[in-house]
C-alpha cells in the first residue's frame, strides 16, 4: 500500500504539471488581455501595466517564474519574511540549526489579483476558500443523510410504493437545478415561515437552506447509485450463501451486502467533494455567500490569469487527493481489491 500511494503521490504531481501547463498556454493564447476591458487605457499605462506583472516577458519565462514561486520554498530572515508573509501561502520557523536564528520559510505564492491592488490569490484563498469548504462539507452530509436512506430502502423494496417514493424524490431532485429550488427554499423557510435567514453567512441558521438546496441535487445521484449498486449485490452467490449460513437478513444486509455495494458511490463521492468544496457559483450567489464559486467565473470573464491558475490548481489538487482516498477506500470495501 505504502509503494501504490508513493507512485500515485508522483503521478499527482505530474497530473498537477500537466494541469498548470494546459491551463496557462489556454489563457494566454485567448485574444486579448487583463487590461483590455471597456473602459480603454493609453498604450503607455498599458506598457506599464504589463511590465509590472511581467507580461510582456516570454511566455515561458511567465511559466517557469510563476511554477518557480509555487513549488521552490524561500528562506528569509524573520523581520522581511513577515513584511512579506501575506505573499505566501506557508510561512513556518526553520530550525536554527539549519539556517541559523530568526529564519523564516516562505511557500506557495500564488501572485497577485489584477482585480485588486489590495489583494493577492493567497488572499483570496485565506478569506474565501474555508468558506466554500463548510459548504460543501455540510452539502455533502446531507447528500449522504438523504441519498443513501432512500436508495437503500428502494432496493430492499422493488417496485413497491417505497420504491417509487425514493425514486421519485431521486428523479426530482435531478430535474429541479438549483438555481430554481434555492429561491423556492427561501420564499418558504425565510419569506414566508422567517424560520431561516434569506442570505448571509456566519452560523448554523444561515447554512442550512444552501446546503439543503445544494445537497438535495447531489443526493439524487447518491440515491439513484446506490439502489442500483445493492439491487445487483443482492443477488451475488456470497449473498445466498451468508442467507443459507442462518444468518439474520439485517446482518447480511449491513456486512455482506451493503459494503460491496458502496463502490460505486465511493467512486462518485470523490470528484463530487472536490466539486462542492472548491465553491458553487449559483449557490453563493443567491444566498449571498462570499465562497469561492463566483471566482471561477469572474476570474475568466476579467482575464485574471493568477486567480485563474490558482483556482484551477486548488480545484485538481483536492481532485486528485480525493480521487487518491476513494481508491485506498476500495480495498477497505472489498478485500479481494489489492494495490500491492
Amino acid at each position: 500500500m505504502a509503494q501504490y500511494i508513493t507512485r500515485r503521490f508522483l503521478w499527482m504531481l505530474m497530473v498537477l504539471f500537466v494541469i498548470s501547463l494546459i491551463t496557462f498556454l489556454l489563457m494566454h493564447s485567448v485574444p486579448g488581455g487583463p487590461f483590455d476591458g471597456e473602459k480603454k487605457i493609453s498604450a503607455n499605462t498599458l506598457e506599464i501595466l504589463n511590465k509590472k506583472y511581467h507580461l510582456s516577458d516570454p511566455i515561458t519565462k511567465q511559466y517557469l517564474d510563476y511554477i518557480g514561486d509555487i513549488v521552490v520554498p524561500r528562506v528569509l530572515p524573520g523581520a522581511k519574511a513577515i513584511d512579506t508573509a501575506e505573499d505566501y501561502l506557508v510561512v513556518i520557523p526553520v530550525p536554527q540549526a539549519l539556517f541559523g536564528p530568526n529564519q523564516y520559510l516562505k511557500w506557495i505564492n500564488l501572485g497577485p489579483t489584477f482585480a485588486s491592488r489590495s489583494r493577492s490569490v493567497n488572499d483570496i484563498l485565506r478569506d474565501n476558500f474555508p468558506i466554500s469548504v463548510q459548504l460543501g462539507v455540510a452539502a455533502l452530509v446531507i447528500s449522504l443523510a438523504i441519498g443513501m436512506p432512500l436508495g437503500i430502502i428502494s432496493a430492499l423494496k422493488p417496485n413497491t410504493p417505497y420504491d417509487y417514493l425514493g425514486m421519485g424524490t431521486a428523479i426530482l431532485g435531478v430535474s429541479v437545478p438549483v438555481i430554481i429550488s434555492a429561491p423556492l427554499l427561501q420564499y418558504f423557510f425565510s419569506v414566508q415561515l422567517k424560520a431561516l435567514p434569506v442570505t448571509g453567512w456566519g452560523n448554523i441558521q444561515s447554512m442550512i437552506l444552501p446546503a439543503f438546496a445544494l445537497g438535495f441535487v447531489n443526493s439524487a445521484i447518491i440515491a439513484r447509485l446506490t439502489r442500483a449498486s445493492l439491487l445487483q449485490v443482492m443477488g451475488e452467490d456470497y449473498i445466498r450463501t451468508a442467507r443459507a449460513k442462518g444468518l439474520s437478513e439485517r446482518v447480511v444486509i449491513m456486512v455482506h451486502a451493503l459494503k460491496n455495494s458502496l463502490i460505486p458511490v465511493v467512486t462518485v463521492l470523490g470528484p463530487l467533494f472536490a466539486g462542492l468544496v472548491t465553491g458553487t457559483f449559483v449557490v453563493e450567489t443567491v444566498f449571498g455567500i462570499p465562497g469561492m464559486g463566483k471566482y471561477f467565473v469572474t476570474s475568466i470573464t476579467g482575464r485574471d490569469y493568477p486567480v485563474i491558475m490558482g483556482t484551477i490548481l486548488i480545484y485538481a489538487f483536492i481532485l486528485v487527493v480525493m480521487n487518491l482516498f476513494v481508491d485506498v477506500g476500495y480495498a477497505w470495501l472489498d478485500p479481494r481489491i489489492r494495490f500491492d
